[in-house]
């Protein structure tokens, strides 16, 4: 070969491997900033908050959520207060039924659900509810790559079990932070990476970003990741005291000229993420998108424990990039806002060089913290937040931040355009999707900023013309195929569809008869009683206590629910338990369902198959058995019905 072809066939080569490298980087280059779907969420904060629907409704009615200490946990209040404290007693944002728990869906024995720490029951709790408000049954997931990112601590709780009898060996894995994370993927039989991470306040939203990582790179396909704080002592508040950083009341007041301290709360948070692309391919609603995230570390500021400004703004302008947004490409940021008089006003500040700057006339940045109403729930902290934020941006509404007397003047607010919402605001924005950030720093000196967008999703012919109502998540109602043809059975009336429960006890069992009831009445006439029916059929785990049902609209759906809920006698509503003795029905699918041949290619398998279908075939005399065989004539109804029947018998 001359040279010059040579030449030639080289160039050829390097230019098409040129190509393929450019491809495969433009790959890792969408796939490294490509969107995580959140598409559920599950909590408990202050208020009596145990869903995100009751979050929104506290922070959207500017509820104060903080209250008395429990007096459940054996705590010494007399000890708690500096010396040179006020008359006014310290409140305190408090889960208080943090001490229930139900261990037998979980596979867990009383005993160590006794020695386990209370966060790690409250994240089995949680985690159960955001799988199932995904629509996804907890039960399906054993050997998935679905990877558990917790943020949390030890709460002290094993040292009121010291000297106790009957709880040795529980109490090592009912204390380890590391257990925390490891126990979800344990009990659901999850295979993705378990992590759990403390870095003080900031944990939660450090456990997110590395789960939004672990996305991208491919570790995992489907993410838990949020955080939890008990307090099963009162130290907290103690330490705090003593060091004057506690607010005479207990309230945050983010931002105020009124801050005097931080206010201590607890909860859990969880949200449960996916690859955008997975999320819209797998059918799964997307409640809002992670568009990008970013940590880093204080380093040497003026103190251990002080925030650097200059690391904040670093770790802002990093998420933006990973996002590849510019500042004003933001409608407004959650922040960490524990009103302390050093704290927020170096929050404010960085916020103000970052955010604040170069902004469209009339937009600025609107500045809040849910601090104001729960307290600072420390390891659950940046999660809340994350959860108000995708409910606002549903709603299109900016709840106020409270306690603000007037915004704070250790902080210039004319050098940007950041304005703190001490009015609840509408949240519109004409020409793109809504978007928010949110902060947490550490205690530790670590700090992250997660960047959230609404999901707009493409108009398509197959889609809903209408969205069920946020109220409804808690069963994730979708269309159900079933039809609305009564259950079979004589005793059944016509005209209505079964609604199938479970719980892992009769008390649950109703329980949970009242929650999908209060759905049920909040979604209207906007969803069939079939959505329900098929929600709650393939989309939970079954649990041994059972009920059906029996309505043909939502109005009736709702009373028999209550009913149920009431332990009412109605004819309408049929409940057992599994195992127990019961009746059996067998429901056999109609014409449409069959597939030519089937029923002989398991007749050719399977010789016990093969014998059932020949003694069926029998009793309708003659033929029916080379029909079914050979395939001709199963196109008519004649043929078609008695096949189907003896293959299904």
């Amino acid at each position: 070969m001359p040279d010059d072809d040579k030449l030639l066939a080289y160039l050829k080569r390097v230019t098409a491997d040129l190509h393929q490298t450019r491809q495969r980087l433009q790959k890792a280059e969408s796939e490294r900033r490509e969107p995580i779907a959140i598409i559920a969420m599950a909590c408990r904060y202050p208020g009596g908050v145990t869903n995100p629907d009751q979050l929104w409704d506290l922070v959207a009615d500017g509820v104060d959520a903080m209250g008395e200490f429990p007096t459940d946990r054996g705590w010494d209040t007399d000890r708690m207060y500096r010396p040179d404290a006020d008359a006014r007693a310290i409140e305190g944002g408090f889960v208080y039924d943090a001490g229930g728990f139900d261990p037998a869906p979980f596979g867990v024995s009383p005993r160590e659900a006794l020695a386990m720490d209370p966060q790690q029951r409250l994240l089995l709790e949680t985690s159960w509810e955001a799988f199932e408000r995904a629509g996804i049954n907890p039960r399906s997931l054993g050997g998935s790559r679905t990877g558990v990112f917790v943020g949390g601590n030890s709460s002290g709780y094993s040292a009121s079990l010291q000297g106790e009898q009957g709880y040795e060996g529980y109490l090592l894995t009912g204390e380890a932070p590391s257990v925390m994370s490891g126990r979800l993927s344990y009990t659901f039989g999850l295979e993705g990476p378990a992590v759990t991470v403390d870095t003080a306040c900031s944990s939660s939203l450090v456990a997110l970003h590395l789960a939004v990582r672990s996305l991208r790179d491919g570790e995992c396909s489907l993410a838990l990741a949020g955080g939890v704080t008990v307090m099963a002592s009162p130290m907290a508040f103690a330490e705090f005291s003593r060091q004057g950083g506690l607010a005479g009341d207990g309230r945050c007041k983010s931002f105020a000229e009124a801050a005097d301290g931080t206010g201590w709360g607890e909860g859990v948070g969880l949200v449960l993420l996916e690859r955008l692309s997975d999320a819209q391919r797998l059918g799964h609603r997307v409640l809002a998108v992670v568009r990008g995230s970013a940590v880093n570390q204080d380093g040497a500021s003026n103190g251990l424990t002080a925030p650097n400004g200059p690391s904040q703004q670093r770790v802002i302008r990093a998420a933006l990039d990973n996002a590849g947004l510019a500042a004003d490409d933001v409608d407004a940021v959650e922040a960490h806002g524990t009103g302390t008089t050093l704290g927020d006003p170096i929050e404010a500040q960085a916020l103000l060089a970052t955010y604040g700057q170069d902004r469209p006339e009339g937009r600025p940045l609107w500045l809040g913290s849910i601090k104001s109403n729960i307290g600072h729930t420390q390891s659950a902290s940046g999660v809340a937040g994350v959860i108000k934020m995708v409910m606002a941006m549903r709603a299109g509404l900016l709840p106020r931040t409270l306690h603000v007397d007037r915004p704070a003047e250790r902080v210039d607010w004319s050098s940007g355009a950041v304005r703190l919402l001490t009015e609840q605001q509408q949240w519109t924005v004409p020409d793109r999707p809504r978007r928010a950030g949110v902060s947490a720093f550490g205690v530790s000196g670590t700090n992250a900023h997660i960047l959230l967008e609404q999901f707009i999703e493409e108009p398509s012919e197959s889609s809903e013309s209408s969205e069920s109502s946020e109220s409804s998540e808690s069963t994730e109602s979708t269309e159900s195929t079933e039809s609305t043809e009564p259950v079979a059975g004589s005793d059944v009336p016509t005209g209505r569809t079964g609604v199938p429960l479970s719980a892992a006890d009769p008390e649950a069992l109703r329980s949970f008869a009242a929650a999908v009831a209060d759905s049920v009445t909040a979604a209207g006439d906007d969803l069939p009683v079939t959505a329900w029916a098929g929600a709650l059929t393939d989309r939970r785990a079954l649990l041994d206590h059972r009920a059906v049902v029996l309505a043909a609209g939502p109005h009736e759906l709702a009373k028999e629910l209550r009913a149920l809920a009431d332990g009412v006698e109605s004819p309408f509503v049929v409940s057992g338990e599994a195992g127990s003795d019961a009746r059996l029905g067998v429901v056999f699918t109609g014409q449409g369902a069959q597939r030519v041949g089937m029923g002989a290619g398991l007749a050719a398998v399977f010789p016990v198959f093969a014998e059932a279908l020949d003694e069926v075939c029998g009793l309708f005399g003659s033929g029916l058995r080379e029909v079914i065989e050979s395939g001709v004539g199963l196109e008519r109804t004649g043929w078609a019905q008695p096949a189907l029947f003896a293959v299904e018998v």
